[in-house]
Formats: C-alpha cells, sequence, structure tokens
C-alpha cells in the first residue's frame, strides 16, 4: 500500500505526512497534528512517554491505511507516531489524509486518528508532579 506509516523516536514534521499523500491529481489534504498538552483530568502534566513494538506497530498503522482506502476510495494515507520521552509541545503523532475532495479527506483523516487511538499499540505513560499514570486509548472504535 502506497502512503508512509513509521513509529518513531525522532521528532514528527508535518511536513513529512503531507509530502507523503501530495498529488497532482489530489485537491485536498486533511491533516490531524497532535500535541502534548499540559494538562488532563485537572492534573499538570509534565511530560508524556510513549512505548511501541515499532514493527508491530507500524503493521496496524498499515492496516488503519488500508481501511481508510476501502471506506473512502482513497489509499493516500501517512500516519507517524513518535515514541519516547515528549515535553509540552511537542508532536506525538500525525495523520494525513489525501482525496480528490476535502469531504472525504476529512472523513478519512478523522477515521484514520480515531482507529489509531482505539487499535494500534502504542502506550502512552504522562507524568505529573505528583507520580504518574498509563492512559487509556479512545474509548470508542469508529469501526464496526
Amino acid at each position: 500500500m502506497p502512503g508512509l506509516f513509521r513509529v518513531v523516536e525522532e521528532s514528527l514534521r508535518i511536513e513529512q505526512a503531507i509530502e507523503a499523500v501530495a498529488g497532482p491529481d489530489r485537491g485536498a489534504i486533511a491533516t490531524f497534528h497532535g500535541t502534548v498538552r499540559d494538562h488532563h483530568d485537572g492534573r499538570r502534566v509534565l511530560r508524556l512517554e510513549y512505548h511501541a513494538y515499532p514493527g508491530m506497530a507500524e503493521k496496524v498503522l498499515i492496516q488503519i491505511g488500508q481501511e481508510v482506502q476501502d471506506r473512502f476510495g482513497t489509499g493516500h494515507v501517512a500516519i507517524l507516531h513518535r515514541t519516547g520521552i515528549l515535553a509540552i509541545g511537542d508532536t506525538s503523532v500525525l495523520v494525513a489524509v489525501a482525496a480528490p475532495h476535502r469531504a472525504a479527506a476529512l472523513a478519512a483523516c478523522a477515521y484514520a486518528i480515531e482507529r489509531l487511538k482505539a487499535i494500534a499499540p502504542i502506550w502512552k505513560k504522562e507524568h505529573y508532579a505528583d507520580g504518574s499514570a498509563w492512559v487509556e486509548g479512545c474509548a470508542v472504535d469508529p469501526a464496526p
């Protein structure tokens, strides 16, 4: 499947995702750019820690790309997720989907990030001033 599906320790750039899906036959590129926020459930977050087995996680990202192609008719998908210790404001995840028209690109991008949160074997640990906790992914899986 064409596209870009990676789990990496280095910093992510939105341009990586956009360049991977852009093309002259695509009039829309929808993106999701997830960053580390400074709070969760009323607690101040100091940093995040992401863990994954990249080989397994990348297979799931490719599966999500295939689902996007099957559901929305576009295989122009990029999903990149970072691992390691991330500071507030760091980019943790990027999703880009290109399609001929905006409706399909926007719907497919939303679907891809929700599926990633629901099924990808990527684990997040939040660190607070008074301890740390593992955080669950998305509560709702958009696929039946």
